[in-house]
């Protein structure tokens, strides 16, 4: 092998060495590494396990101890529904969409009363008078309450909603709340919440 054939095999060698090099950076800055991955899954755990904790409490205490419960700790409230949206994120439908598309088709005069309502996604889609409501406010326009007792006036709401927010000890008079609040003669309540029952009922 002449001097200029191993110059140029060993040019050769030296390119693809640097090639491999990289090539080994690249996938290492585009990889996540097995300790971030495995923290990740960890945080993931923890909020999930922390939002089943939380859901438990809601449903073994009544409204007024839930309403006391977030007033202690609000950051449990922030907790509770980001482990909500977590969850919510793996079902096919959500059920607050199919209450907003039901509630479009309805006339935009109607009022609502949205019991539980989150982060009052319902408000921010419709046209309609909203009062949302929930045991904790980090919104201006979502009132702070107990679901049954709130400062809603008499027989002044066409429409009462609960999204998968029938949960506690006490959640009867939730119900009994809403009658309240709705307007006697023109009642119409949309009920969602799958592990207790499934109602919408519809006169208007």
């Amino acid at each position: 092998m002449t001097k200029s054939e191993r110059k140029r095999r060993n040019k050769k060698s030296n390119d693809q060495q640097r090639f491999t090099a990289d090539a080994a950076k690249t996938r290492k800055f585009k990889e996540p590494s097995k300790s971030s991955t495995f923290l990740d899954k960890m945080r993931a755990r923890l909020s999930g396990g922390h939002f089943r904790m939380i859901n438990e409490k809601l449903y073994t205490c009544t409204g007024k101890e839930a309403l006391n419960y977030f007033q202690e700790e609000p950051s449990l409230f922030d907790l509770y529904h980001t482990g909500y949206k977590m969850q919510m994120s793996n079902w096919p439908e959500q059920p607050v969409n199919v209450i907003i598309g039901w509630l479009k088709k309805k006339s935009p005069s109607l009022v609502i009363a949205d019991f539980g309502c989150g982060d009052a996604l319902i408000a921010k889609s419709v046209e309609n008078k909203v009062y949302s409501l929930d045991l904790v406010s980090n919104d201006p326009n979502i009132i702070a309450c107990d679901m049954s007792n709130t400062p809603l006036v008499s027989s002044s709401i066409d429409v009462a909603v609960f999204c998968l927010s029938l949960m506690g000890t006490n959640y009867q008079s939730y119900i009994e709340e809403a009658n309240r609040v709705l307007k006697p003669g023109f009642v119409s309540s949309a009920l969602f919440n799958l592990s207790r029952l499934t109602i919408a009922y519809d006169n208007i």
